[in-house]
């Protein structure tokens, strides 16, 4: 992102003084052509960056440069920053705007800050284009305490150790390597590594994380939209895939289509319910998604997965035919 490119520059500029533009096309892994269209982007937000001609000449920014943004601790800034990494100023164009904006709340951190500021955009990601893995609608509440402190194991690079609670298993204490934070439709996932294995983890169903002192086993650069890509494809293509037939409520379609990992046919019954064949990632994945519709939707076939739908129905059913 060009924000987050303009940040790097300043931050070079500002801690090694006077760079060539074929020093810092090295150092931003651009071209010299694009370090140029940078330089004049921060000029026109207001920077002061100058050149000096000449053998040992390049770019600098003016002596005792600072933005006049002051107030922000760190978390509110870190906030902004993370606002920023969002797709919607480009769209609207607003993106110079939010390249200065962005430029002085990383000038308002405090010194020992910045480093974390500049890799930000690295460790969390919001709203990828690609959303694979999300699953519910619903927007998911996880406690401030629990959050600060796995965005503060995956911003310092340190292992995190959290109390999970998987979906059917009973929660336990596990250690993992955190690699970046993605956000999908107001559902948070931690991408990690177990015993160099990859996990992707529910912020949801972290019931109490705590950061740790060692140095988490990671590359020093990522790209967490590519990893956030790949690991929706191997959710895809892994397991026994369930095609399932299911008349649903209209007001539940999209509840249903959500979870479902592919729809492959859709009509409109008489009655005014649709027909759906849907795909769900195996016969687990398809019996809950079913369950939490209800009355709402009803699975046509395959019949075990009614006769799972209806002993589970009676089990509770016979669990409240008697008073405590």
């Amino acid at each position: 992102m060009r924000a987050d490119r303009l940040v790097s520059l300043v931050l070079l500029l500002r801690q090694r003084g006077r760079l060539s533009a074929t020093t810092l096309a090295r150092e931003l892994e651009v071209s010299t052509r694009t370090v140029l269209r940078d330089i004049e982007a921060l000029s026109a937000a207001g920077v002061p960056v100058y050149a000096e001609r000449g053998r040992n000449g390049g770019f600098a920014l003016l002596p005792g440069f600072r933005t006049e943004l002051t107030g922000l601790n760190h978390d509110e800034a870190l906030a902004l920053l993370v606002a920023g990494s969002r797709r919607g100023a480009q769209v609207f164009g607003l993106g110079s705007a939010l390249a200065s904006a962005v430029l002085k709340v990383v000038d308002a951190l405090p010194e020992s800050h910045r480093d974390t500021a500049a890799g930000v955009a690295e460790r969390l990601l919001i709203d990828p284009e690609t959303d694979l893995l999300s699953r519910r609608v619903a927007a998911e509440e996880v406690p401030d305490a629990t959050a600060a402190e796995v965005r503060r194991a995956v911003l310092a690079g340190h292992k995190l150790r959290i109390r999970y609670a998987a979906a059917g298993q009973t929660p336990r204490w596990r250690t993992v390597d955190p690699i970046g934070l993605v956000t999908v439709r107001d559902q948070g996932h931690l991408l990690a590594t177990r015993s160099g294995a990859d996990r992707t983890y529910r912020l949801s169903r972290v019931l109490a994380a705590e950061a740790l002192p060692e140095p988490a086993q990671r590359a020093d650069r990522v790209d967490l939209d590519r990893a956030w890509r790949d690991r929706g494809t191997r959710f895809r293509a892994g397991g026994d895939q369930v095609a399932v037939l299911v008349r649903v409520d209209p007001a539940r379609r999209e509840d249903l289509v959500t979870t479902a990992l592919a729809v492959h046919t859709e009509e409109v019954e008489a009655g005014g319910r649709l027909r759906l064949e849907v795909t769900f990632q195996d016969a687990r994945h398809a019996e809950w998604a079913l369950w939490q519709l209800a009355t709402d939707a009803e699975a046509l076939a395959p019949q075990w997965l009614r006769t799972a739908l209806r002993d589970r129905a009676a089990t509770i059913a016979t669990c409240y035919e008697t008073s405590p």
